[in-house]
């Protein structure tokens, strides 16, 4: 596929994903196996900076466009959907670089090899001590947590033993603890997206000082557009589903020109459902990559603006991410029974496709329920819900 909806910046990290293809596929059996990436691959990739998508360029990032997150990760998932989702999770996390004051971002954020997992929801308990917080919990699905070298904790804040409140609301901050000092607990024995090794994090009484701690609700150290709605780290999700999904048209578009048939032993391309079948699924996903481009491109020139988005524009992008994800597996699902016993396999790519978007749409940022806070938002009212 071209590379369209890229920056000039992200040709560059897309010429570095187009020569790590083969060493990606060649990978993906270890991938599937060993439930993370092979430390090799891991660094290549850190090297080709798709962990670090949302750090300023201040610290040393490419504080890409949305556009080109989403672009960069739709062509990682159609290669190998964990990796797409690696890229993903971490480029999120590093949105937080832009809230942390600048040596705190430099340390945490600077390095080549700075990736980010972590949970935020639901918190853990935070205590308030003398420079900091002191922070104990798990923190469930840490995506890349064997590669990363911090995790984000998200943490209600308690003081003297009560949570403590900045107006109306308990104070909820995102600490940033180094890899190091979590235990991991290994749990990630899943359907699909197997190769993230999403594992608990277990934080034992560890000392976070001020300066790593983030509130996104308040204005970021770094401004510009890419961080005026905080919601937007949430951004890159869209692409996960647009590159599964072209995996596996183009796995049975493949198939079709070799697999045979009974009763006539004809080609499969040669028969009429098949052929209505593969021009729907091209539509439809044809159809959900307009929408998500087309949704992050009005939403991104309000804000290059300097403009607030409207709460349409906020529906329309949770809707978005959500949308692209039922989409994706309604392509999938079909495209599974149309290839029939091809699909089975679980050494296949449609197998791998099939399982990764059902894990992939059980995510709470991209499940149906999503749905409703946007409904409420289109209708006026208040969205009831945090991630809005």
């Amino acid at each position: 596929m071209q590379p369209d909806h890229l920056s000039p910046t992200a040709h560059e990290i897309f010429d570095a994903i187009t020569a790590l293809e083969p060493k990606i596929r060649e990978a993906a059996p270890a991938i599937e196996a060993e439930r993370r990436l092979p430390p090799e691959l891991a660094q290549q990739l850190m090297r080709a900076g798709i962990f670090r998508m949302g750090v300023p360029v201040a610290y040393g990032g490419s504080q890409l466009d949305p556009m080109s997150q989403v672009r960069i990760v739709e062509e990682l998932a159609r290669i190998e959907g964990s990796v797409g989702w690696l890229s993903m999770i971490s480029s999120a996390g590093s949105f937080l670089s832009a809230f942390l004051q600048p040596d705190a971002a430099q340390r945490i954020f600077g390095g080549f090899d700075s990736v980010i997992a972590g949970q935020v929801r639901p918190p853990q308990r935070a205590d308030l001590v003398d420079g900091g917080y002191r922070v104990s919990g798990t923190f469930h699905f840490g995506s890349g947590c064997r590669h990363a070298s911090a995790i984000v904790c998200g943490s209600t804040i308690y003081e003297n033993g009560e949570p403590r409140r900045v107006g109306r609301h308990q104070e909820f901050r995102a600490l940033l603890v180094p890899a190091a000092k979590a235990t991991i607990v290994d749990v990630w024995d899943t359907t699909g997206m197997r190769g993230t090794g999403s594992n608990d994090m277990v934080i034992d009484n560890v000392f976070v000082p001020f300066s790593d701690s983030a509130d996104m609700t308040q204005r970021p150290i770094i401004t510009g557009p890419l961080y005026a709605f905080p919601p937007l780290f949430l951004v890159s999700h869209a692409g996960v589903p647009l590159g599964i999904a072209r995996s596996a048209v183009d796995f049975v578009e493949e198939v079709s020109l070799r697999k045979r048939v009974m009763p006539g032993n004809h080609l499969l391309r040669d028969e009429v459902q098949f052929q209505e079948t593969i021009a729907w699924a091209e539509a439809h996903l044809g159809a959900a990559r307009a929408y998500v481009y087309a949704t992050l491109e009005d939403l991104w020139q309000t804000l290059t603006e300097g403009s607030r988005l409207s709460p349409r524009q906020r529906a329309q992008y949770r809707m978005m991410i959500t949308y692209s994800h039922q989409s994706a597996k309604n392509v999938i699902s079909t495209l599974y029974d149309t290839a029939s016993t091809s699909s089975i396999f679980r050494s296949g790519r449609l197998d791998r496709d099939m399982r990764d978007i059902l894990t992939a749409c059980q995510h709470r940022v991209v499940h149906l329920r999503m749905y409703r806070p946007a409904g409420r938002l289109l209708m006026g009212l208040d969205p009831d819900e945090p991630m809005f």
